[in-house]
């Protein structure tokens, strides 16, 4: 792990050891080089990192100087960096396994000892990260103890329920809070009536959770990533039912040194989740990536960065009494999001850091991907040591993290402005001008004052659809639309909120603002107050952690009163897996032309993401998620205007409910201890009795099941031989698409739901598999036949060759109009080679692994582009794709490239970075391109066909 080579290594000279002797490290402070004390400490872990794993190959000695010059090369030198550690989600984590189970059989075939394919980078698989809200209220409303946990905990009064009809199949489930418009519950898409019927008497939140693992079984087949624990080495898998996977990265995985024969090492790590960023906050560097860098990690392969800038934020002055986490994170947002730091480090000191606590730092970090920065990293200080004493971190083990830490000079004192290092440039934020706000309508980046939010709101109404606006006329704005729900009459107008969701992903790793969430709910059940119930309420927390200390402090009943029950661990509602609203509701919505709210404390919303007929969308934090489900609406003043009236017809204001900050402050001090860490790693290690009880095979190679078509074994490995072949040229290729500019990996890549009429549900209609059945491409992503056939099927795809967006092409040499999938079918039968014309920016967007996957299997072997999006280009090369270039200036539109040329790519057996190719056209034309390999690594996983043959020829 430590050299992944034979032979002296180069900075054996920087070995040192701790005081008690028994622990290596390498120590960049005996390169006697003054520029490591002006390094930002997040530049000093990449170039620790480069020094302990210089191999020659992926690290040379030359990066470990231009690591060491960063302020001569920021932006300007590529670099690798070798994490300690990946962390997949179920999604990425799956696909990743089936590579690796399909190159074992690979290497049998060849007699080698499938039991050598192992990841070389510790990985860890967390199961819980997806959840799809399918039951409701309307299934459990007769549970015991709905509120979960012991139901001997005090809670609130109890109030008789009214009394309601057994829901019918195909009926609408009646007076119940989000009811649920698939009727009767037991009928819910793709799930046995009979297990939902057996576990409908159970406690909330086992019937959630078996649901939930009733879910993972269906979509998944019985045990492969249970096999997968068993059968690869440096494999953890974390089942179902624990926590989310950026929760548990926090609270369980996270070391901050990491030891490894014998040596100690910063923590690091690179993961599959968007919220990988939260790590930060305990002063491990980490971010987010797709699935093939995460995978090329997994096989030993650094990540390739452009040495980033490093932007200081130095915080000063206290923060506002009311001001929630939230509130300095948005605050924080704006201001980097307004000093244009994409794509860069940002690294917080200065005096205000005190005041901020390690849950605090965490949250903030977490909102990386909205200002777009590539980490926020918070270095370890006095406030973090405290933190780890409170988890599983041992004494012996924080003396060794100080120790090593200060000898390394990664640990910070944010009094002492002589330790401040150089940066790129500071930005510096006053904390004290942090004031309660929300974010919307329709961008995170949109912030509104608590104090202002009625009148933003009319405001919004106002304005020209845009950013904000909806333009609603004036004679339309004080529509009341009259409803029925569970046979009592409401009203809803513009401003009504209908769904309410605690996702405390962004907040469970700071206890003060659930606290305050669930102390608001208890003084509010208790002054009288109520949420309508046609309001859908959730609470999804990020791990059990959030579930034990607000059971514990004895608030979550009181949340359970006002309508938030814990549904599961994972993203729900923010990535839109809501269930319809309630019919009646929804209704009443389109016929006003209503601009209905929904208020979620999660870090994703954008203008119906939560749910179609829902137009406004706010962030906020937990506890004023709580007041505007109670008060109904958006458009209210919380200073000058009630929450909400009790029955006896008192008014009751937010400040007469809302707790104080000693008040959270003592019951975190009770509540959020040790205790609560070691029941996870306890949860953790006694795992969930589902899970221990599934059987599997004790085999090195995986027993594929031919009649899944959730997981099959890919073809990436066919025809895989020992030798290396030279680069074979591109002869008489054909273009499969020509498309423009801006192409996203959501074109390219398959996402969302399988359309009926797509080559995909051909597919699985073959397979008796009925429409509802389907699911969507992201579950069945362990299915190469699935998602080769989703590759280029977006309605909105552009393709030039056929003049209108759509998943077609034009199959040249028949010139018929074809699904892009029954085009190839076509060109593989004829043994015709594919090539892509694109234009500027070609795979932008999100990181996919199949928008390079789909290609290959369609049978791609090049794309000529005018301009790639750096990670999808380095994904072409992972996959085998040659990127080319068209020279500057030059497009095929300067070309006159009708699309319907034979193409001709000669490729010389010496190929080398950025080396300069000829392409001859059937009608005559010719014209050069760069092949965009950044290095001799690039070119060895070309000459390979990927990474994948490559880690596998290896073996061989």
């Amino acid at each position: 792990f430590l050299f992944p080579y034979t032979g002296e290594h180069p900075f054996n000279h920087l070995i040192d050891t701790l005081k008690d002797g028994d622990r290596k490290y390498f120590n960049p402070q005996k390169l006697n080089d003054a520029r490591y004390d002006k390094l930002p400490l997040s530049i000093r872990v990449l170039l620790e990192a480069a020094i302990r794993k210089c191999d020659g190959f992926y690290v040379k000695e030359e990066d470990v100087h231009n690591i060491l010059d960063w302020s001569e090369q920021q932006n300007v030198a590529e670099v690798p960096f070798p994490p300690a550690r990946v962390l997949l989600q179920d999604f990425t984590g799956i696909p990743a396994m089936v590579d690796l189970a399909a190159m074992r059989d690979a290497v049998t075939k060849h007699g080698v000892d499938p039991g050598l394919v192992n990841p070389v980078c510790p990985t860890d698989l967390i199961v819980d990260h997806s959840l799809q809200i399918d039951l409701n209220k309307c299934a459990i409303q007769n549970a015991p103890n709905p509120g979960g946990g012991d139901s001997q905990s005090q809670g609130p009064p109890s109030r008789p329920s009214p009394a309601r009809p057994t829901p019918r199949r195909g009926s609408q489930c009646g007076g119940e809070r989000g009811s649920c418009s698939k009727g009767g519950c037991s009928d819910t898409p793709g799930r046995p009536a009979t297990a939902v019927q057996q576990i409908e008497n159970t406690p909330l939140l086992y019937t959630i959770h078996i649901h939930e693992f009733l879910t993972f079984l269906l979509r998944l087949s019985p045990f492969p990533l249970k096999w997968c624990s068993k059968a690869f080495k440096n494999v953890n898998v974390v089942p179902p039912d624990v926590g989310a996977v950026h929760q548990l990265n926090l609270e369980y995985l996270s070391q901050v040194v990491q030891e490894s024969q014998g040596f100690i090492y910063p923590d690091s790590v690179v993961g599959t989740d968007s919220h990988t960023t939260m790590i930060n906050g305990l002063g491990i560097l980490g971010w987010g990536v797709g699935g093939i860098e995460s995978e090329a990690v997994m096989l030993g392969q650094p990540i390739s960065l452009t040495l980033p800038q490093v932007v200081g934020c130095r915080l000063v002055g206290s923060v506002n009494i009311l001001a929630t986490s939230i509130d300095i994170v948005l605050g924080i947002t704006k201001h980097l999001r307004q000093a244009g730091i994409a794509g860069k480090f940002v690294e917080f000191f200065g005096p205000g850091m005190s005041q901020l606590s390690v849950p605090d730092r965490t949250t903030i970090a977490n909102m990386c991907p909205e200002y777009n920065a590539t980490v926020s990293f918070f270095p370890v200080d006095h406030v973090t040591l405290k933190h780890f004493k409170q988890t599983n971190f041992t004494e012996e083990k924080l003396e060794l993290l100080e120790a090593y830490l200060k000898a390394v000079k990664l640990f910070r004192s944010y009094e002492d402005s002589s330790e401040d290092p150089q940066y790129s440039e500071v930005i510096e934020i006053n904390l004290s001008s942090m004031v309660p706000h929300v974010s919307g309508p329709k961008r995170p980046q949109d912030r509104v004052a608590v104090s202002s939010m009625k009148e933003d709101f009319q405001s919004c109404l106002n304005e020209k659809v845009g950013f904000k606006g909806f333009h609603i006329s004036k004679e339309k704005q004080e529509s009341l639309v009259p409803f029925l729900h569970g046979g009592q009459e409401y009203e809803l107008a513009h401003g009504s909120v209908v769904i309410a969701a605690v996702i405390s992903c962004t907040n469970n790793c700071n206890p003060s603002v659930m606290l305050t969430a669930g102390l608001l709910a208890k003084k509010a059940v208790e002054a009288g107050l109520i949420v309508k119930p046609y309001i859908r309420t959730s609470l999804a927390p990020g791990s059990g952690m959030v579930t034990h200390y607000l059971n514990t402090s004895g608030v979550l009943p009181y949340l359970s009163q006002l309508g938030f029950e814990v549904i599961g661990y994972g993203c729900a509602t923010c990535v839109g897996n809501t269930a319809p609203l309630p019919e009646t509701v929804s209704e009443a919505i389109k016929e006003g032309d209503l601009v209905a709210c929904g208020v979620l404390s999660g870090n994703r919303h954008f203008e119906g993401r939560l749910c179609d007929c829902v137009r406004a969308n706010y962030l906020a934090s937990p506890p004023l998620v709580v007041a505007y489900a109670i008060a109904g609406t958006v458009s209210i003043n919380f200073e000058k205007e009630p929450l909400g009236v009790t029955s006896e017809g008192k008014e009751v204001y937010l400040r007469d409910v809302w707790p104080t900050r000693e008040e959270v402050q003592q019951i975190e001090q009770d509540k959020v201890i040790s205790s609560i860490f070691t029941e996870l790693r306890a949860r953790k290690e006694k795992g969930n009795t589902f899970w221990n009880n599934l059987e599997c095979p004790e085999s090195v190679v995986f027993p594929w099941d031919p009649k899944s078509t959730y997981i099959r074994s890919p073809s990436f490995f066919n025809k895989l031989c020992k030798e290396v072949q030279p680069p074979q040229s591109i002869e008489n290729a054909h273009a499969l698409l020509f498309l423009g500019d801006k192409v996203t990996t959501d074109h390219i890549s398959p996402a969302g739901s399988i359309a009926r009429v797509s080559a995909a549900a051909k597919y699985l209609l073959s397979k008796r598999l009925t429409p509802r059945e389907f699911n969507s491409y992201g579950a069945r992503r362990g299915n190469d036949a699935v998602m080769t056939r989703g590759t280029f099927a977006s309605i909105k795809l552009q393709n030039r060759l056929i003049g209108k967006p759509g998943p077609k092409t034009v199959h040249i040499p028949s010139g018929q109009t074809l699904d892009v999938f029954e085009a190839v079918e076509r060109y593989q039968r004829d043994g015709i080679p594919l090539i892509i014309l694109a234009g500027k920016q070609y795979g932008s967007g999100n990181s996919r692994d199949w928008a390079a996957k789909g290609p290959y299997l369609l049978g791609v072997r090049a794309v000529i582009a005018e301009s790639f999006e750096k990670m999808h280009k380095n994904h072409l090369v992972g996959m085998g794709i040659a990127p080319l270039q068209f020279l500057p200036g030059q497009s095929a539109d300067s070309l006159e490239l009708c699309g319907k040329e034979k193409f001709t790519i000669t490729l010389p057996e010496d190929l080398s970075p950025k080396q300069m190719l000829t392409v001859k056209t059937s009608s005559g034309k010719t014209f050069s391109v760069t092949t965009l390999f950044d290095n001799e690594m690039d070119v060895a996983f070309y000459r390979h066909g990927g990474l994948l043959r490559y880690v596998a020829r290896t073996m061989l």
